[in-house]
């Protein structure tokens, strides 16, 4: 059936009833098989990344550290590390002295050993420094070194599942993800699937999760059931494709139904069948398949064509296809079929559906791709303290609209409708409007 080989049994105590956790369930089966490697032309040419890699951000409490180490568990060659305590070097690749040759050696790093592999990285956000590390290897697949006269590439043909918990403990919707993360956008944009996971209350959802928490602690099994969880959407008017579900949507049927019989594939047994299917099926797109991909991809290229929104770019084009093969990979196939093209179609309407949305639950396109980029929220904050810093200098909070909009462009604000940027402003009381595109400062 279509559901049960994304069934992997990942045994997550806590989150086996989240929202979104069978989609969340899903990326990682896709990113514990992994698409294909190309080349251009011939192997002597530069190759084409075919490991994805996945970003889960959300609250503290929901299992993510879990179903890292699950799948970490699940993979043939699988590292596991925390982000707190690594390095620079402990990630790519460190230079030693022996203490009686002499000689220079080099030690591999977490990402090195894992080639071919998976590298599940925890407390992502808490690495500091060491993100800039991560930017060669999640894209060329490749680490290079130049330290005491030794010049090398190692590989690292890995797939990252990194983990993440927002900045002050609690995911704000009214920012991206960036702003959440405090992460640069280059980093954030190498990741092919972005799932958000928000610890909301509700009360079927505790009443489910209590009485599961207190079967597993007396040891009782087959008490483990999902939820029905609709997606709530207020925009009305302008529908987008993300918005659009199909008719038979992949949450519902990953979904395990009150009283069915589950019987989950031993770690053991399944940890030689992705070997066997990463080693010896080389999947291809099929031309339904391709057709598929490239609908959905013209249709958010043109969902909203402003200057200061990219709905989607070819870096997401490759991770369609990237995610296609690995769903065909999945059922040892070696052509992607129109159906896989569509479960992959819908994991990434979720992944795209939860980075763009705001606190109000409404698309917002003038964020960058990925989350990246600022709120609108910081837009006010930071356009604001610079009209104070301005009013104290110059002692007048009287500007028109020619100023403002200067000042706008210093500070590298970009909004589509300026005049409604203003207007918002004097709704929440930053600006008064005097007279013909005047506008008063209340100082703050």
């Amino acid at each position: 059936s279509t559901r049960g080989p994304f069934q992997i049994n990942c045994k997550v105590s806590r989150n086996s009833i989240c929202l979104y956790v069978q989609l969340v369930k899903a990326g990682l089966a896709l990113a514990l098989f992994g698409g294909c490697q190309k080349y251009v032309d011939d192997k002597n040419r530069i190759p084409i990344r075919g490991d994805p890699h996945m970003l889960v951000v959300g609250d503290p409490g929901l299992g993510k550290s879990q179903m890292l180490q699950a799948v970490c568990n699940v993979s043939p060659r699988g590292i596991y590390v925390c982000g707190n305590t690594t390095t620079s070097s402990g990630l790519t690749v460190s230079l030693s002295r022996d203490s009686g040759s002499g000689d220079y050696a080099l030690e591999a790093g977490a990402l090195v050993l894992g080639d071919q592999g998976i590298c599940c990285i925890d407390e992502f956000d808490k690495m500091g420094n060491q993100h800039q590390a991560l930017l060669e290897a999640m894209e060329q697949q490749s680490i290079s070194l130049a330290k005491a006269g030794i010049v090398c590439t190692l590989p690292a043909r890995t797939s990252i599942i990194a983990a993440a918990n927002p900045v002050g403990g609690h995911y704000n919707k009214g920012k991206t993800i960036s702003e959440n993360l405090k992460m640069g956008s280059a980093l954030l944009s190498r990741f092919d699937l972005v799932f958000i996971l928000l610890d909301t209350p509700k009360e079927d959802h505790d009443h489910m999760l209590s009485e599961h928490i207190m079967a597993m602690r007396a040891g009782k099994k087959g008490m483990v059931s999902s939820a029905a969880v609709a997606r709530n959407c207020t925009q009305e008017s302008n529908i987008s494709i993300l918005e659009i579900s199909s008719d038979q949507p992949l949450s519902d049927r990953l979904k395990v139904l009150p009283g069915e019989n589950f019987d989950p594939i031993p770690h053991q047994l399944l940890r030689k069948y992705v070997g066997y299917a990463r080693h010896y099926v080389h999947p291809n797109l099929s031309a339904e398949a391709a057709q598929v991909l490239q609908d959905f991809y013209l249709e958010l290229r043109k969902q909203n064509q402003s200057a200061d929104s990219t709905p989607i770019t070819t870096r997401q084009l490759e991770s369609l296809i990237r995610l296609t093969e690995a769903r065909a990979r999945l059922e040892l196939r070696e052509k992607a079929t129109e159906s896989d093209a569509e479960d992959v179609v819908d994991i990434m309407k979720h992944s795209l559906a939860d980075t763009y949305s705001d606190e109000f639950g409404r698309l917002d396109f003038d964020r960058s791709q990925l989350g990246s980029g600022m709120s609108n929220r910081s837009k006010v904050k930071k356009f604001v303290v610079a009209l104070n810093q301005i009013a104290e200098r110059s002692h007048r909070t009287l500007f028109d609209l020619p100023e403002l909009r200067q000042l706008a462009k210093e500070l590298q604000i970009q909004v589509v409708d300026f005049e409604g940027f203003i207007s918002a402003l004097n709704e929440q009381g930053y600006l008064l409007k005097k007279g013909h595109k005047k506008y008063q400062l209340q100082t703050i």
